[in-house]
């Protein structure tokens, strides 16, 4: 891709410059010049379908372990934490298989799955977390907003495995509320008191541990810290599938795979409770890979109190020292109905994240924030690059269609360079938006090498903000019915 970018970049400097004040109301300088190129980079969805072609789904031999098989009893109340684990030890000694939750309603704490291991949540199974913090000790290498450290298990777990497997038609519970797992968080409006315990103090020392460079396996926390667990998370695995389930009430995060190879997630729904508001599932991201390589993520459902995918690639010095990028993924006909951003970048990609494509996505929903997503400032850094995007439709979102956002958060206080280059924008077609486009780079750090084509964006309320971009190209983009037009 680098030979393309090359030529790109050379193409846009010596391009004409043209302007729009129907689109543009903020533009700060040097180095915004609109640009008109007559031609996208047209081959690298051919690079998409050789990525697709390598990743498979796990295969599993067809034997089947019902965990009623061992002692598991489905009246929602019966702890099954050791069903779950002999079904799961019995099922991987045998050499491969699916462990399955029939029809009933199933409690348990954490599930550690094992290489060859399909856990399978039948149609009309309802699997139910316990809401006692207790079942998520002793604690687990994981990693917590993109820092690694020791802490409660995930509800489901994997580490260092390979060929396992969620699947079915069930609906799989993790059971917080305002009375359990979001209070932790220390948000007024969802069960949480001035002086009641939360997370702020665990938090703060697990930054300051990382900044420091303390071991991992010094930084212990776990009970007494309320750093929330995620819901799933498969860690170093690979030849991962999910698949079919419906995910309801996470405690945080829901799908995270992290330093994960050949990731298939399908299908997948989650559903954000009946009547909920912004103050209930804090964090409740629907899908963050992290620092993950040939990840697909199709026909997914996204209602979430967070970002509906989030691609994250570790915090800070964390995501510095382990240094392995987010890249190689493909995402496809999802819907994304609520949350802050429907496919976003960020905020924890110190690591970097390339080679990102999506098309045939729908969002919409007043209770969707932004459609298109990235986030990150000069304290996490890191290099993003290659991003594609097709083939969109965006019923509304209450901010901006595409959003890049450099001042999150510490913005530019810190001494890392965040970088964002070659974004592409094809087909994509906005009914209502307060913002077409805001683009926001650093002074001492600009975004490069933006295009969009074949681009509509109808009854939007505000003129775009564009600052610090290098090389934004419009070719038949259309904001309120009226072509963006050379100015030159």
């Amino acid at each position: 891709m680098s030979n393309r970018r090359e030529f790109l970049r050379n193409a846009l400097i010596g391009g004409a410059g043209i302007g729009a004040a129907s689109l543009i109301s903020s533009i700060s300088t040097p180095g915004n010049a609109l640009l008109f190129s007559p031609t996208l980079d047209e081959t690298a969805w051919t690079e998409a379908g050789a990525i697709l072609r390598r990743i498979k789904a796990p295969v599993f031999p067809s034997r089947d372990f019902a965990i009623t098989k061992f002692g598991a009893v489905g009246n929602g109340r019966a702890d099954c934490t050791e069903a779950f684990a002999k079904a799961i030890n019995a099922c991987t000694r045998a050499g491969g298989g699916r462990v399955v939750v029939p029809e009933g309603t199933f409690l348990t704490g954490a599930i550690h799955l094992k290489s060859n291991v399909n856990l399978h949540v039948s149609k009309n199974a309802l699997l139910k977390f316990d809401r006692d913090p207790k079942k998520y000790l002793p604690v687990v290498f994981t990693r917590w907003e993109g820092m690694e450290l020791m802490n409660y298990s995930p509800f489901i777990y994997a580490f260092s495995q390979r060929n396992v497997a969620i699947t079915g038609e069930g609906v799989i519970d993790g059971q917080a509320d305002c009375d359990h797992w979001w209070p932790w968080k220390g948000r007024a409006g969802c069960g949480w008191r001035k002086g009641e315990p939360e997370q702020t103090k665990a938090r703060k020392l697990l930054y300051e541990m990382v900044e420091k460079g303390t071991p991992v396996k010094q930084r212990i926390f776990g009970e007494g810290s309320y750093l929330r667990p995620m819901f799933i998370q498969p860690y170093r695995c690979e030849n991962v599938l999910i698949e079919g389930v419906t995910l309801r009430h996470s405690p945080m995060w829901q799908l995270h795979p992290v330093l994960c190879r050949n990731v298939t997630v399908q299908r997948v729904h989650i559903e954000r409770e009946a009547g909920a508001t912004e103050q209930t599932g804090p964090n409740a991201d629907g899908c963050d890979p992290e620092s993950c390589r040939d990840v697909l993520i199709k026909d997914c459902t996204f209602a979430t109190g967070d970002d509906c995918i989030a691609i994250k690639a570790g915090r800070n010095n964390d995501g510095r020292r382990v240094a392995v990028p987010s890249e190689n993924i493909v995402i496809q006909n999802c819907r994304m109905r609520d949350g802050h951003g429907g496919i976003t970048i960020g905020s924890e990609i110190s690591g970097g994240v390339r080679n990102v494509f999506a098309e045939g996505c729908q969002l919409d929903s007043a209770n969707l924030n932004i459609a298109i997503r990235f986030k990150n400032n000069a304290l996490r850094g890191g290099q993003l690059e290659n991003f594609y995007f097709r083939n969109i439709e965006v019923g509304q979102v209450s901010d901006a269609t595409v959003t890049v956002d450099f001042n999150y958060e510490e913005g530019e206080n810190g001494p890392h360079i965040p970088r964002l280059r070659h974004l592409i924008i094809e087909n994509l077609r906005s009914a209502k938006s307060k913002y077409a486009l805001d683009l926001q780079g650093l002074s001492k750090a600009h975004v490069t090498d933006v295009q969009l084509s074949n681009c509509t964006f109808e009854d939007v309320a505000q003129g775009s903000v564009v600052k610090y971009v290098d090389g934004l190209s419009l070719r038949n983009v259309r904001v309120n019915g009226k072509v963006i037009t050379n100015m030159g």
